[in-house]
């Protein structure tokens, strides 16, 4: 899986520790997430979509 949480995030100027604080998550999930390491669940992807005020369709591309 691929994702574009990096792009999003750094045109908002945010930080790593900034996007997983508004999560409610460690950094560690977020450079994991934006490696496309880490699946999230249903609930993760929508709290970082919220917080990067788009849509999961936009984040996360599904190989």
């Amino acid at each position: 899986m691929k994702t574009n949480i990096k792009e999003f995030r750094t045109k908002q100027n945010l930080t790593q520790e900034d996007l997983a604080r508004k999560v409610g998550v460690r950094r560690e999930t977020i450079v994991f997430l934006e490696k496309g390491k880490y699946n999230p669940s249903l609930q993760l992807a929508h709290g970082v979509a919220k917080a990067l005020k788009t849509n999961i369709d936009k984040l996360f591309i599904f190989d």
